[in-house]
């Protein structure tokens, strides 16, 4: 999933940030945003957790989960 979601990030560089944290080393996050599967993936806006998926994912289903919460891209 890790590959899949390096390439989300780069289509999607200027609408979403994409970051990785390591649940072994910063259990704390984990239980703050109530991880209980590995992997996990969780869209927070405002430092809340607006939606999630839990275990593996393919990049229709995380294109899925995104798509309502990003902005649209002005045309240049």
């Amino acid at each position: 999933m890790e590959s899949l979601l390096a390439y989300v990030a780069r289509k999607e560089r200027e609408r979403l940030r994409v970051r990785r944290v390591d649940a072994d080393v910063h259990p704390e996050l984990a239980q703050k945003f109530e991880v209980e599967e590995i992997p996990a993936l969780l869209l927070v806006v405002d430092r809340k957790v607006t939606d999630r998926l839990d275990g593996r994912a393919n990049l229709p289903q995380i294109e899925e989960l995104l798509e309502p919460y990003l902005p649209e891209v002005a045309a240049v």
